[in-house]
């Protein structure tokens, strides 16, 4: 099982704005080392929480369909929507499933069921299974995106961002350390999904 990041999100959870009011900045100075560590902080909440926070799409690789009476679970939610279903035939050659699956989106992780009697068959080889899917807080309703993630995940980032501003001295840029401080961690917990790929 593999993913593979197809379009990141377009922007972080919190803004540059938010973040320099975490490190009390005001001036512009430090702007860019600040961006650095959002998107660090960004990406290393959603790799703890096992989450998608900004509406991103992933490809989802599986070497084969499972047991007809399994599902496919779907890595860092919350799913917005399924795009679709892929597999490789007898022949090497990608194929689209169009129907005999249904989607549980509501359930976190997302899962893909089986709806008819049986999978397609896949060719016998790796990633012959691909899932393609865009996950993040997403309501078309509010703006900007980054509103629509839950406040203490978005207070949870901004910790961090003033974790990785206050210690940068004993830091290499682009470094991050090896866990999320405990206060970030207490913070975040309540919505941190337990999935081996995420």
């Amino acid at each position: 099982m593999g993913l593979k990041l197809i379009s990141p999100p377009a922007t972080t959870p919190v803004s540059l704005a938010l973040a320099k009011a975490q490190v009390r900045v005001v001036n512009t100075a430090s702007d860019e080392l600040l961006s650095l560590h959002l998107e660090a902080a960004t990406d290393r909440v959603e790799r703890w929480l096992g989450r998608a926070l900004i509406d991103q799409t992933w490809d989802l690789f599986l070497d084969e369909f499972p047991a007809a009476d399994a599902v496919i679970e779907i890595p860092r939610p919350p799913l917005i929507e399924v795009e679709g279903v892929f597999y490789l035939d007898g022949d090497g050659a990608e194929q689209e499933m169009t129907e005999g699956f249904v989607v549980d989106a509501e359930s976190a992780p997302a899962r893909i069921a089986l709806s008819t009697t049986s999978w397609p068959t896949a060719q016998a080889v790796a990633n012959a299974v691909r899932v393609r899917y865009r996950a993040g807080y997403l309501d078309l309703t509010v703006s900007p995106a980054e509103a629509n993630v839950p406040a203490a995940i978005r207070a949870g980032v901004l910790l961090y961002v003033g974790d990785l501003y206050e210690h940068r001295a004993t830091l290499v840029v682009g470094d991050q350390p090896a866990k999320l401080p405990g206060y970030c961690e207490d913070m975040l917990r309540a919505y941190r999904v337990e999935l081996g790929c995420a």
